[in-house]
């Protein structure tokens, strides 16, 4: 393709008043009263455009992805915009992200004057539009799951028009539940662990492909984990506030949360992606990494993403109540997202427009694949103008 503009990425910043009896987040995110968040705005330059894709993830900034930059080379409008979380999830309250992306739709609808918004969840991303949306639409949410307040009923969310969910998976508490290593026997000490629920302890006897029987044990024991974390979580909490500390908090670590069995059996829900790797490298090694999934937390974070049964931000639960058009996009050698996530927010979206494509080959950050880049460049790009939205 010829002629493509140039892309001007452009620094943005949002201010918005939001009073905390409490601050979670360091530094200047959060300061006097006001939250402050920063974006990438990519203008292709000498085009003009009615409609802004907004990405966004609720602990990441996404400007550094191959997808939201390649496809403001093809002639769109795009914010990648970041949460008062950026780069940190240890203290994420989910609700407040959601304030945070509120913030951002309405300064391009109100500030820039675009006509239409288009919400784009990539991976993690795709949990927060749906809850964002959903809530947009039918308001429900007041207060966090640790019973602080957040008004999402009263916030003024305004709906995005359209939304994309791509390589998204439902929730994080559900990868949480899937990726906890269940061998851990204390959890003041990881090294004291069970061998027979060790996956990368060679005396273990179960190997893939694993059989439904430990399976099912498995699957059993790291719930049981998960819950006895999150027993503690609200045991602490609840013994601080009966010694009237309402607003105490305390960061805690969770050592060994990659233990799935997906990356090691490629007959589990099976797609393309390649055994004994993940979209962290080798799971083994990321299964104690300092980058591991849920390894630092507060207590407020853990209930607001982590714990499966407290958690709101939860794309399939979320999904129905959503009526504007949705297009999800399943990776098709996903190494991140679980083969069947991005099917089941599509089949539990309540909209009458809604369209499912597999990518086949894609990973989950297309590195090195070009072709699968333009592949999804040219499938957004077609469902988008089909629906207008490209329309200047």
């Amino acid at each position: 393709m010829t002629n493509l503009p140039d892309i001007h990425a452009e620094w943005v910043h949002v201010s918005y008043a939001e009073p905390s009896g409490a601050r979670e987040v360091y530094g200047f995110a959060g300061s006097q009263a006001s939250i402050h968040l920063e974006g990438v705005r990519y203008l292709p330059q000498g085009v003009s455009a009615r409609t802004l894709l907004i990405y966004m993830h609720p602990a990441s900034t996404l400007q550094l992805l191959p997808m939201p930059r390649a496809i403001a080379g093809r002639g769109v409008h795009v914010l990648c915009a970041a949460s008062r979380y950026a780069r940190n999830d240890t203290p994420l309250i989910f609700e407040k992200v959601v304030l945070d992306l509120g913030a951002w739709i309405r300064h391009a609808r109100e500030v820039w004057g675009y006509d239409k918004v288009v919400l784009c969840g990539w991976s993690g991303g795709g949990s927060l539009a749906l809850m964002y949306q959903s809530q947009a639409e039918r308001p429900t949410i007041t207060h966090t799951p640790a019973g602080d307040e957040v008004d999402l009923v009263g916030a003024g969310l305004l709906p995005a028009d359209a939304m994309i969910v791509q390589a998204a998976h439902i929730s994080r508490a559900q990868l949480l539940a899937d990726w906890i290593d269940p061998s851990v026997l204390d959890e003041n000490d990881p090294d004291r662990r069970d061998s027979e629920l060790d996956l990368y302890d060679p005396r273990n006897a179960n190997q893939p492909p694993y059989t439904p029987d430990f399976l099912a044990h498995f699957r059993a024991r790291q719930l049981e984990r998960l819950r006895r974390r999150t027993d503690w979580v609200k045991e602490t909490l609840h013994r601080m506030r009966s010694a009237g500390d309402l607003l105490g908090e305390r960061g805690f670590v969770t050592h060994r949360t990659m233990a799935e069995p997906r990356f090691l059996d490629p007959a589990l829900d099976p797609n393309e992606r390649k055994p004994g790797t993940s979209y962290l490298g080798d799971p083994r090694l990321a299964n104690s990494a300092p980058a591991g999934m849920a390894r630092f937390s507060t207590l407020r974070a853990w209930l607001s993403q982590w714990s499966i049964d407290d958690t709101q931000a939860h794309g399939e639960r979320a999904a129905p109540h959503i009526t504007v058009p949705l297009l999800c996009i399943e990776n098709g050698a996903d190494d991140a997202v679980p083969q069947p996530h991005t099917g089941m927010i599509h089949r539990a979206a309540g909209s009458k427009d809604k369209t499912m494509v597999v990518l086949p080959g894609a990973s989950h950050y297309y590195a090195g694949q070009p072709e699968q880049l333009a592949q999804a460049l040219d499938t957004c790009l077609a469902w988008l103008g089909q629906r207008r939205l490209l329309e200047s």
